[in-house]
């Protein structure tokens, strides 16, 4: 059996306008979420349910744990099979559907697009690898319901120029 670790957060409504829920327009989506010893982070559901734009809704922090746990991964597996990664860029996607007249919904998809740059000489043959075992590894991937998919770029510097020489992932 496994060790357990255990991670703790608030979140504090902060959208009381000061007629509290009395109506479905009468208060905010404004939260912050904490954990001891961290800064806060603004968060509001998103904009297509009254949310404000310029906050974190909870749905992008789902789809940015999954991109950061695989990047997390990718990296230390890049270190232990001595892939020098020199920079790592993700933009990933995900796709959530919700239920016509249920008011709820779930997420069909996340995928990933790591733009990975590898020092000059490392070797490209082992990113489609590294990218599958980060997948494999990664704790916040096992543990939803919806399929993460991955979709590297790969570029490794050039010695002689500033030029990138790329290669698909997988």
């Amino acid at each position: 059996m496994g060790d357990v670790h255990e991670y703790r957060v608030t979140v504090t409504w902060t959208g009381n306008t000061g007629a509290g829920t009395t109506g479905y327009k009468d208060y905010q989506r404004s939260f912050e979420l904490e954990a001891e010893g961290k800064h806060a982070i603004a968060g509001s559901s998103d904009p297509a349910f009254r949310g404000d734009d310029g906050r974190w809704n909870p749905e992008q922090l789902l789809v940015g744990s999954l991109s950061a746990c695989h990047k997390l991964w990718f990296l230390h597996l890049a270190a232990v099979a001595g892939v020098v990664v020199t920079g790592y860029v993700d933009t990933a996607e995900g796709t959530m559907r919700t239920t016509p007249g249920a008011e709820t919904g779930r997420f069909e998809r996340v995928t990933l697009r790591p733009e990975v740059t590898l020092a000059a000489g490392s070797d490209m043959a082992k990113v489609p690898e590294l990218h599958e075992e980060a997948h494999r590894r990664c704790f916040i991937a096992n543990s939803v319901n919806f399929p993460v998919g991955c979709e590297p770029v790969t570029r490794v510097a050039s010695t002689t120029s500033d030029h990138l020489a790329e290669a698909h992932g997988y």
